[in-house]
């Protein structure tokens, strides 16, 4: 059994590696460079160039592609395990309980008078809002109408 898997195992490797070998003969030609003048020379360097960069931009995205596909698989897993109820909590009942009996369940016996709560609570004192007077308003236009209720204005500011 373990013969036949190494087997199946080199029987891949050389398929891959043929596969690839056939890629790069299709990809990338062999370079002749015999008789080729300066510019023909500059001309294919600046073509290999480009070549290297679209190869590394589609490199770029593939990596980025995986690593978020990676973070959604891990995102999902993560759904499921919680769905599956391994991390579930037990729904919770309401109970209704007075406050002597929850200070005797926390304190245990100790505590054997009743508390009175709203005693201890603070008292917050109103202030009263202060009212203005209020006066004719006609009064009060006639007043402060024309120099004189402007130089009243004027020094009550000051």
């Amino acid at each position: 059994m373990l013969k036949m898997a190494a087997a199946m195992l080199e029987k891949e490797k050389e398929v891959k590696k043929l596969e690839r070998e056939a890629t790069l003969k299709e990809r990338v030609p062999p370079l002749q460079l015999s008789g080729l003048t300066l510019q023909d020379l500059q001309s294919l360097c600046k073509e290999l160039h480009q070549k290297i960069d679209m190869t590394d931009e589609e490199r770029y995205d593939t990596e980025v592609k995986v690593a978020k596909n990676d973070k959604e698989i891990e995102d999902l897993s993560l759904k499921i395990i919680e769905l599956k109820g391994k991390m579930k909590r037990p729904a919770l009942k309401r109970v209704k309980i007075s406050a002597d009996a929850m200070l005797g369940a926390l304190l245990g016996s100790k505590v054997k008078e009743s508390v009175d709560f709203k005693a201890n609570l603070k008292t917050v004192k109103k202030e009263e809002e202060k009212k203005e007077e209020v006066t004719d308003w006609r009064k009060n236009v006639e007043a402060m109408s024309g120099m004189e209720g402007r130089k009243k204005l004027f020094n009550a500011g000051q």
